[in-house]
């Protein structure tokens, strides 16, 4: 076919622009429909040399026809559209709805081959076991069903592709017959263990190759990835795979199992259809499918002076006064110092809560009792560690708290409340440093005073048990997080009643919590859920129920459906800018999102001019080395490479990244994340041996921070494999990648 579309029309109406494809059947053209003036996709058929005899090229062309044929008669969203079909001077095309959007191996290679988000990975299962029903019931097999052949499109839509080998479901024979050996066609990967012996091929063939799908992107690599082909044939045909869950333990436990039905070796023991497959998918998402689980929240309130304006909404609770948002997925927490009550034991002596198995009687401290200028000195020290966390200066406020909390432990004791205030704020520095499993510890200790002084079911005891779990997750160890949000929840909900702020900032980041487990439906379903409430409870404006908006903002952009969502993030910079003012923080951050929600779209230069502006306002309003306006600086450099503009990405990237290693440390994790950028611009601009450099700074600091085998680590380990790949060190990228595996199976066995 054509070696230049700029002139070459097909059939006088299909104008060829440029080359977007190449497989072993033919070239795909970006081309123009002249007639509709409508842009489409046109797939010709390689051309056929000398070499090939007539017979062989009669049935490449009967089978050319037949995939038209087949693929123009199928009317399904999960399915490409076929316009039209012909022969031109000798040579077939097809002529196909034009996709916007990348298969799910350029996502999986976009994202250095690390596995997609659960979330990603669970919306693609539903949607494309929706169109496998639908081609099924027309009597069609795929039989070549791999990542390149399933694509995600920009609005989030997924799609099948490329019906090149799929036939009628009663014509089986004619693929051997085609190929003269009696292996049918396919990609080794995927292959079933039917097509690999030449036996009956039916629909559940398809399932197979897709269970493959479903483990690669949900782990980095198909179920048997050898570099022999034949030893891959024996694989799917001998060995039974490992669950999915020992390479990347925060699978769901349904998702596990359901691949792993997929990879049964005889199809009498796979899902009957992929309608069975659908609606087994649709169940692991309702909530019928998990047990409930909670999120974090801060421990105390923060004693910062407020900037949000008095509620204009009527007869509000009492309760409901001076209360604070929480974690949330885009945002730190609010902090808050000593509580304010005098009476609490800064002056005098104090009486701790019996444990229950000692005396039934409360026991009077031995202590003495500070004087009053040291309490007040401690105290000033305290907030001005608050001060400088606020500033997100917290290697800082974490020297301070550590030394406030020796002192008051020495002057009050381990388990006076001002003491376990400071080495709450202690935990939370440790957490926002890179530092969880240290903050783990320490939260653990604030935690036991709390019951001892005031009870397991005090909200003192509760809010650190919340922190606890929040690091837990930091961890990766979402499923111990799980159980404690569980509980904490449950006591909030008996002592305070559904509608109490802390309970309902509980539902809040639980909603968050259920997107980590990739049960997006139900996350989406309880995010509108806590909103409602708050806008019932708190007023409409409230900035607790607009934070719970952006959740469900979040919460549609994890589903995929980043239209609604940028609709939403929109919304709530409206009303945030109105009730709050344009420059404040919560403002602002909302405008952060619905960058991201631009970006997500594909609409990268109107992102780009948005976070110029979000820039210049967080400058202005927090100075250049401000945590947020990074922020939004990383924001702007990630959209530069998307529009192919490296060389300005990789200089955004190194000047955000050295900013946040002075400000913040050089191993705190936003640094880590800018070094890693530095190493994707490097990489795309082809200099690899730099790139690699810069992924072994990020892997190492991982690994001391986090531990050789955390998710991030690991990540970063398949970064510097992948980096050693490109420079032709495969002996070492291959050695490895099976350290990473290794590691990945050793945390699975230790987890859930």
């Amino acid at each position: 076919m054509p070696e230049s579309g700029e002139t070459r029309l097909i059939q006088g109406r299909y104008r060829l622009l440029d080359l977007i494809g190449r497989g072993g059947m033919g070239e795909v053209w970006r081309a123009r429909d002249e007639s509709l003036g409508r842009r489409v996709a046109v797939k010709c058929l390689k051309p056929m040399g000398p070499q090939h005899d007539q017979s062989f090229t009669r049935v490449l062309r009967e089978r050319f026809r037949r995939e038209a044929r087949v693929a123009a008669a199928l009317q399904h969203r999960g399915v490409t559209v076929v316009h039209d079909f012909g022969e031109h001077d000798g040579g077939l095309y097809l002529v196909m709805e034009l996709l916007e959007g990348k298969n799910l191996s350029q996502l999986l290679e976009d994202n250095k081959q690390h596995p997609l988000p659960v979330a990603d990975i669970v919306e693609i299962a539903g949607q494309v076991s929706a169109a496998l029903a639908y081609t099924h019931e027309q009597g069609i097999i795929h039989r070549d069903l791999k990542p390149a052949n399933i694509m995600r499109l920009t609005d989030g839509t997924v799609k099948i592709c490329d019906f090149g080998i799929a036939r009628l479901g009663h014509d089986i024979g004619f693929t051997a017959r085609l190929t003269g050996t009696g292996i049918a066609m396919g990609t080794p990967h995927y292959m079933s263990p039917e097509q690999i012996g030449g036996d009956h091929v039916d629909r559940r063939s398809d399932l197979y190759s897709f269970g493959c799908v479903l483990y690669e992107i949900a782990t980095g690599a198909p179920p048997f990835d050898l570099e022999d082909a034949w030893a891959v044939l024996v694989g799917h045909r001998d060995t039974v795979p490992e669950p999915p869950r020992t390479h990347r333990a925060e699978l769901p436990g349904f998702l596990d199992r359901i691949i792993l039905d997929l990879l049964a070796k005889e199809p009498d023991e796979r899902p009957r259809d992929a309608r069975e497959l659908a609606r087994r998918i649709d169940d692991g998402r309702s909530p019928s499918g998990y047990v409930p689980t909670v999120t974090a929240t801060p421990l105390r309130q923060a004693v910062v002076e407020p900037q949000q304006p008095v509620s204009r909404e009527p007869r509000l609770p009492s309760w409901t006064r001076g209360m604070t948002t929480g974690h949330k997925a885009a945002g730190p927490p609010v902090l808050r110092g000593t509580p304010p009550d005098a009476g609490a034991g800064l002056a005098g002596e104090w009486i701790a809560r019996p444990e229950s198995r000692r005396s039934e009687q409360p026991v009077r401290t031995e202590r003495p009792t500070p004087a009053p200028e040291v309490v007040a000195h401690l105290a000033a020290r305290h907030n001005a560690g608050l001060s400088l966390g606020r500033l997100g200066r917290w290697e800082e406020a974490g020297e301070v708290h550590r030394a406030v909390a020796a002192e008051r432990e020495h002057a009050l004791g381990p388990d006076h409340p001002d003491t376990l205030a400071s080495r709450y704020e202690v935990a939370f520095t440790l957490s926002r440093t890179g530092r969880p499993a240290d903050a783990l510890r320490e939260y653990r200790r604030v935690t036991e005073g709390c019951e001892r002084v005031h009870g397991p079911e005090h909200p003192e005891t509760l809010g650190a048990r919340q922190e606890m779990a929040y690091v837990l997750g930091q961890l990766g160890r979402h499923f111990d997080a799980h159980q404690v949000y569980t509980s904490v929840l449950a006591t909030r909900e008996r002592a305070m009643g559904p509608d109490h702020p802390d309970t309902l900032r509980c539902r809040h980041n639980l909603a968050y919590n259920l997107s980590r487990l990739g049960r997006l439906e139900d996350s989406y379903r309880m995010a509108c859920e806590v909103a409602s409430a708050r806008a019932r409870v708190l007023g409409a404006s409230h900035p607790d129920t607009l934070v719970t908006r952006c959740e469900v903002a979040y919460a549609l952009g994890q589903l995929g459906r980043w239209t609604e969502a940028l609709r939403t993030y929109r919304e709530v910079a409206q009303a945030r800018e109105q009730a709050l003012g344009p420059d404040h923080p919560d403002t602002l951050a909302a405008r952060y999102e619905v960058g991201i929600s631009l970006g997500r779209l594909g609409r990268s230069a109107v992102a780009l001019a948005l976070y110029r502006d979000l820039i210049d306002d967080r400058t202005r309003v927090s100075g250049t080395a401000h945590p947020e306006t990074l922020r939004a600086r990383h924001g702007l450099g990630v959209n530069l490479g998307r529009m192919g503009r490296w060389e300005e990405a990789l200089a955004e990237a190194r000047d955000v990244c050295a900013i946040r290693a002075r400000v913040l440390g050089a191993d705190h994790p936003d640094s880590l994340v800018s070094r890693r950028e530095v190493a994707v611009g490097l990489g795309w601009l082809g200099r690899w041996a730099d790139a690699l450099v810069e992924y072994r700074r990020v892997a190492a600091a991982r690994e001391q921070v986090l531990g050789a085998d955390h998710p991030d680590t690991l990540a970063s380990r398949n970064d510097e494999a992948h980096c050693l790949e490109q420079l032709g060190r495969g002996t070492e990228a291959v050695e490895l990648y099976r350290r990473v595996a290794a590691l990945r199976r050793q945390g699975a066995s230790g987890g859930h």
